[in-house]
């Protein structure tokens, strides 16, 4: 009797083992996120990056369930997406630099090329329609930089001719140029497109 009442206790057990329900998937992880967090904390740092961690992480596991082998430890199949995560995020920031102010991109900018790439050609365009003594003289003093004594010595003519030829040119391409007085066209912007190559 004492066989039939050990293997009747041994029968109940096993009953009593399959009648208990094996944890279902939504448990086991919301049993292992406190875990999860303190984890993301110690990665990052910060807890609001652990906490969208954690929630991305959740969040793949149960997009990516049907990866996941029964049987195995659910717990470290998210400890691996979570650290896989922390670390493809961390590339990508490392690229990447903090601008609270915007002072780095402001430096990256670079004005646009076209308006004076326009401004240049209008430039070629009006120096064209100069008459050839006027534009000799006015490109030897304002864009080569020689003072109107040397540029006098180069056209062999006297130095008050040079000066009178560089204020009539300059006077005839504010015209064409449409800005409102010869003294805008100076030295400074002449001196400016032959840093241009011109």
């Amino acid at each position: 009797m004492a066989d039939a009442e050990a293997a009747r206790s041994t029968a109940a057990a096993k009953l009593a083992e399959q009648v208990t329900p094996e944890p279902s998937v939504q448990d086991v992880m919301l049993a292992a996120i406190p875990n999860l967090r303190a984890f993301a904390m110690s990665l990052s740092g910060n807890a609001d990056r652990a906490d969208d961690l954690v929630q991305e992480t959740v969040m793949r596991a149960m997009a990516h369930i049907d990866s996941f082998t029964p049987g195995t430890n659910m717990a470290a199949w998210l400890f691996t997406i979570l650290r896989n995560l922390f670390r493809s995020q961390y590339r990508k920031r490392r690229r990447e630099v903090e601008d609270p102010d915007g002072s780095y991109l402001a430096s990256l900018k670079m004005p646009p090329e076209q308006f004076g790439r326009l401004e240049f050609k209008e430039l070629i365009e009006a120096l064209a329609k100069l008459p050839d003594v006027q534009r000799e003289a006015l490109l030897l003093v304002a864009a080569s930089g020689f003072s109107y004594d040397e540029a006098a010595a180069i056209c062999e003519v006297a130095v008050g001719t040079i000066k009178s030829r560089v204020s009539r040119a300059r006077q005839l391409l504010a015209e064409l140029l449409v800005i409102g007085s010869p003294e805008k066209f100076g030295l400074d912007r002449a001196a400016a497109l032959a840093g241009t190559g011109w």
